[in-house]
């Protein structure tokens, strides 16, 4: 059995991001794999360690040069090889599922692993999209996971609480924060990583096209209050503060 697991690249969490012209411009800045896709290669190494019947772990990447840091990062960790499908054209998730899908099929995977929400487009759909391309089960915002056979258990989040479910390969699941706690590449494996299959392929050859098209960014920023509260009173400093929160920063109801 194959697993297929996504990864996107963004800048690290502490990096400054800055633009230039309408675009957000990352020269200079830090960036590595997403936390959610990193849950997801760590879950795939997990199910082969776990004596699951996995074969092969495939790690994909769509995106500029860049991506090969991410993707040799996976491949330190442990993935088998990797499919880079460099582009420098913006995708969205609805057409990056077109390529996510096309190269499961093409690998026969059987199990797909992609991030629940991705920090770079803030966006939950591309599980969806690609499951519905396949025709495949989905099993969103997993925090448990186990595999035998070709039986798919576990746990995940809903609205009302978490649940228990089962599904049937082939099968779509995102992964999130709670799942595991990826490991740390050693040396060793950071070295073999460099002979490791890393194939790039064409977008052109998955005739995925943008579905949207991308007008402009912009950085948002809060102006300061600049509020200062008289502590004399701690009765009417605690109203005045409940007051500000409320109709001024608009952070309470």
């Amino acid at each position: 059995m194959k697993i297929l697991t996504l990864i996107r690249q963004v800048p690290d969490a502490e990096a400054r991001v800055r633009l230039s012209g309408n675009a957000v411009d990352l020269d200079g800045t830090t960036v590595v794999m997403d936390g959610m896709d990193e849950y997801g290669v760590e879950e795939a190494l997990r199910l082969r360690e776990s004596g699951a019947g996995v074969d092969e772990i495939i790690a994909l990447a769509v995106g500029p040069k860049r991506n090969e840091d991410a993707l040799r990062t996976a491949l330190a960790m442990g993935a088998d090889r990797a499919v880079h499908v460099e582009t420098d054209e913006r995708l969205d998730a609805v057409s990056l599922s077109k390529v996510v899908a096309q190269l499961a099929q093409a690998e026969n995977a059987e199990l797909i692993l992609v991030g629940g929400q991705e920090a770079d487009w803030d966006s939950q759909a591309l599980g969806a999209a690609t499951a519905e391309r396949l025709g495949w089960p989905q099993l969103t915002w997993t925090n448990e996971l186990k595999l035998e056979g070709d039986k798919l258990t576990g746990r995940h989040d809903v609205d009302e609480g978490n649940e228990s479910f089962e599904a049937t390969l082939p099968a779509v699941v995102t992964t999130q924060q709670g799942l595991n706690e990826p490991r740390y590449p050693t040396l060793p494996n950071i070295m073999k990583a460099k002979k490791k299959e890393l194939r790039k392929d064409d977008l052109a050859s998955y005739s995925a096209q943008p579905k949207v098209k991308f007008v402009g960014a912009e950085i948002q920023t809060r102006a300061r209050l600049n509020k200062i509260i008289d502590g004399k009173d701690p009765q009417a400093a605690a109203a005045q503060l409940l007051d500000l929160l409320r109709n001024e920063a608009k952070v309470i109801k």
